[in-house]
């Protein structure tokens, strides 16, 4: 699936089938090589600008190693030009124009592929996810398209007879509100665990919610973790319980991390070549992924210093499937602190990893009754949320994060938190003296914003990083959490920040949904739900609002707008090709949509077909 190797011989390395077996033939494309020239037959459907390099000429010196004809070119530059092809050498982009001129730049030895009018854009930027939680979710039980409580009953069942007793059962995905239907006996909306115990009474078990701001456990794994009657809640954490005071199996926030620490310790008793070929086998399997959806800079939400310098090996040895652009949670102590230098990657040409960003977590996620409220929830009255990491410790994360020339991105998902972080923002750029839009600090989810506070985000200069999937999959079961009018009133309101000035970016929250850009992108123009009704669609975006919020937006909020996210002479060939034009094909056609070729620094790395 990956090459990566650099010389010469690009061109004619790149026809071997024996470097690209598993990249499979290009799909409806035809292959043009030596001086059998593409001939273009069609005039210029509009009037585009050729943006090519000084001369044109077919010096040998000018020939490309890779170049794109007959397709539908969408340059996202300031101007968003449609053009025709493009041409790549050494992992950038030479020229942008129409056919008849990019065709001087075919040589002997340039690839040259007819693309029959399919869409060519920058390669999607994912703008928020896990990275190696992605590959992670890969290797164990996937229960996100589970339809009720029975069938993950009956999956853990099954998946516990091919374990050995004590061995730990790990799964993720559940999400109750998707359910068609709930159990007889449920606290707080979630079913009790006594199932569980009897299927697995010789396994610990902890599943991860969708949304991972909780999990559900059985007895065995509330036994090893110590947790009984007069266990007393985390900071920043619930242990659920019935009338008589039992835990439930579900916990919320900080309260996983009771269970999480003994699996971990339990993880922990295997080899370091053993846990090495695990992480290894994480990074395939998410670089995998995300190239086969276009993916071809991943913003990964939130990872701890070792695997950052796991990462950082990686890119030394060339091994990095995609580029990442890296932030390091943020915990308010000293030795964080110390690490901060170190750990700081400023980008280099065509580099791979990047990291000049913190993530602190101010609140949970609604799903989970996490999000922290101006009032309390329409469904659990008692709660107006949880407070995951104090203000005054994010401050200073805030503080040391200008003095060491980092971005700061903070999870806020409740209109309290979001305005909370607001005014923290306020606070320390009024202290460094320094603007928000050179800072770029960022808000993460801005799911649920209270009206009066959409204004600040333009004004302050904070990006909104949004993941437009979370508004159609969490739609249907808003309502139920916040009541009509709130939802209303608050829920992603994306129109209204981009009408007031504020920069939108996109993601998916991968693991916690597909990473698919294109069903985020339609969710992103539609808002349309699962059940086929839209969700408040006045706050939608426009088509090249969301191409650009998943692309040069994402490249902004990153520090790189000058590298990638337009395809623009100069900047790194990062590109997706898709089988139709999501800038004017029908809202019931996006779903239909495919990813026909990922390329990137002009290398295919993925083909359909």
């Amino acid at each position: 699936m990956y090459h990566f190797e650099s010389g010469p011989d690009y061109a004619s390395e790149w026809m071997r089938p024996a470097l690209w077996g598993s990249v499979g033939p290009l799909y409806g494309s035809k292959v043009l090589v030596g001086n059998a020239l593409y001939v273009c037959a069609l005039f210029l459907l509009v009037s585009t600008r050729i943006l090519a390099e000084e001369g044109g000429s077919k010096s040998p010196d000018n020939f490309a190693d890779l170049v794109l004809t007959g397709g539908i070119v969408a340059t996202v530059d300031k101007e968003m030009s449609i053009a025709e092809a493009i041409a790549i050498r050494s992992s950038r982009i030479v020229a942008v124009g129409p056919n008849s001129e990019i065709i001087r730049f075919v040589g002997p030895k340039t690839a040259a592929i007819d693309l029959e009018g399919k869409f060519v854009m920058p390669g999607f930027i994912e703008g928020h996810g896990h990275f190696m939680s992605l590959g992670r979710s890969l290797q164990i039980l996937d229960l996100s398209e589970a339809e009720d409580w029975d069938e993950i009953v009956s999956r853990t069942a099954l998946a516990v007879d091919s374990l050995e007793p004590g061995q730990w059962l790990y799964g993720r995905g559940w999400h109750q509100d998707k359910w068609k239907n709930l159990p007889g006996k449920i606290v707080e909306g979630v079913p009790t665990n006594e199932r569980l115990n009897e299927v697995a009474p010789e396994n610990p078990i902890i599943f991860g919610h969708a949304s991972g701001h909780a999990s559900f456990v059985n007895d065995y794994a509330l036994e090893l973790a110590g947790i009984n009657a007069s266990t007393l809640d985390p900071a920043g954490g619930e242990i659920v319980r019935d009338n008589e005071g039992r835990a439930t199996g579900l916990l919320r926030e900080t309260a996983q991390r009771l269970v999480r620490r003994v699996a971990d310790e339990s993880q922990s008793k295997m080899s370091e070549e053993l846990k090495l070929a695990q992480m290894m086998e994480q990074v395939r399997l998410a670089g995998e992924m995300a190239l086969k959806n276009g993916v071809t800079t991943f913003h990964d939400a939130g990872t701890d210093l070792t695997t950052i310098n796991f990462l950082k090996r990686l890119e030394d040895e060339g091994k990095l499937p995609l580029r990442l652009y890296v932030m390091i949670r943020g915990v308010n102590d000293a030795e964080f602190f110390s690490d901060l230098k170190g750990a700081l990657a400023l980008p280099e040409p065509n580099d791979f990893l990047v990291v000049r960003s913190i993530k602190t977590q101010l609140d949970g996620a609604l799903g989970a009754h996490g999000a922290w409220l101006l009032e309390p929830y329409s469904d659990l009255r008692s709660s107006e949320g949880l407070v995951l990491q104090s203000l005054s410790d994010i401050e200073s994360i805030a503080d040391a994060a200008i003095r060491n020339g980092y971005q700061l991105n903070t999870h806020a998902i409740g209109d309290r938190a979001n305005r909370e972080i607001l005014d923290l923002y306020e606070r320390v750029f009024k202290k460094s003296s320094s603007m928000g839009e050179k800072l770029r600090f960022r808000v993460e989810h801005a799911q649920h914003v209270h009206p009066s506070d959409v204004p600040r985000f333009g004004a302050l200069g904070v990006i909104a990083s949004v993941q437009g999937i979370h508004c159609v999959s969490d739609g249907p079961w808003i309502p139920s959490r916040l009541g009509e009018m709130r939802t209303r009133r608050t829920s992603y309101p994306w129109r209204d920040l981009i009408d007031s000035g504020a920069l939108i970016v996109n993601g998916t929250d991968v693991p916690v949904e597909k990473i698919s850009p294109l069903a985020s992108f339609a969710a992103s123009v539609t808002r349309t739900m699962n059940n086929g009704e839209l969700f408040y669609p006045a706050q939608k975006m426009s088509r090249s609002e969301a191409i650009k919020s998943y692309t040069i937006n994402n490249a902004y909020a990153a520090f790189e707008e000058s590298e990638k996210g337009s395809l623009e002479v100069g900047k790194l060939a990062d590109i997706a090709v898709l089988s139709d034009n999501i800038l004017d094909i029908s809202d019931d056609r996006l779903s239909t949509v495919k990813v026909e070729m990922t390329i990137l620094g002009g290398r295919i790395v993925y083909s359909r077909g």
